[in-house]
């Protein structure tokens, strides 16, 4: 489905990131896939997985800093050229912000929520934007993000963060808007809740992975190969009609009304 394309994945972390599910999908669809660290001490790790999708090109990028996006944008074309697609999948909350009632986050953690976890998208498509417009005649490329139910109903805990999610659907539409004249989708996946290292974070967290198989429609946990999945086809020319969406990959609980 990606024979020929070129992408990048923001968001690795370990062999659990849904970011490096995804990585791994689109290599084995076809797609050249380069990768980003947040810091060296993820630096070895990232290495280490990328060498097992034939991974050639690593960039250090703090998506905190429009320094290090704009570095990721002119390394990618240095060494790319061009963009086929852009997987963000990127959030960082404090822990303690974490934890208790939405009421107490502070003006310091709500504004590291939103900007790591939300504006950074913009920052990167801002960034990145001369290398993936106009793909070609009859062609598209691909932006896509990770959001969670937490951004449209109240989850326990999950506090600032959902509302950074919030914002970074809104945010989905509106760069949808604005890029698709140049042949630039921009889609999320809402995924089911997985245990990976951002979610590690969230207090109680092991509370929403057995509350699915009980609940949710299909009575399952939804895994990361499934989220990578569909990831895959959003980024693929299979797509090429979806932008401003947000798709769910839960098992179906987003339905749910009690």
């Amino acid at each position: 489905m990606l024979e020929g394309r070129k992408g990048v994945v923001l968001g690795v972390a370990n062999k659990r990131s849904i970011a490096w599910a995804i990585a791994r999908a689109a290599q084995a669809a076809g797609a050249e896939v380069a990768l980003t660290y947040a810091t060296d001490r993820f630096k070895e790790g990232v290495e280490e997985l990328g060498r097992t999708i034939g991974c050639k090109h690593y960039y250090p990028c703090d998506v905190g800093s429009d320094a290090e996006v704009q570095a990721l944008a002119d390394g990618l074309k240095r060494d790319l050229g061009r963009l086929d697609f852009l997987v963000h999948a990127v959030a960082f909350a404090r822990k303690e912000e974490l934890a208790g009632g939405f009421v107490d986050t502070t003006r310091e953690g709500y504004r590291i929520a939103q900007d790591i976890s939300s504006y950074s998208l913009t920052a990167l498509c801002r960034a990145c934007k001369p290398l993936l417009e106009n793909p070609g005649e009859g062609r598209t490329s691909s932006v896509l993000t990770l959001t969670y139910l937490g951004g449209q109903r109240v989850v326990p805990n999950y506090n600032v963060m959902g509302v950074a999610k919030a914002a970074l659907e809104a945010s989905v539409r509106y760069l949808a808007a604005d890029l698709g004249p140049s042949g630039i989708r921009v889609n999320a996946i809402s995924a089911g809740p997985i245990k990976t290292l951002s979610a590690a974070g969230v207090n109680n967290f092991s509370t929403l992975l057995d509350t699915m198989p009980d609940r949710a429609p299909l009575r399952k946990n939804v895994s990361a190969e499934e989220v990578a999945d569909a990831g895959t086809f959003l980024l693929s020319e299979a797509a090429r009609g979806i932008t401003g969406s947000v798709l769910f990959v839960d098992a179906g609980f987003h339905v749910l009304g009690v």
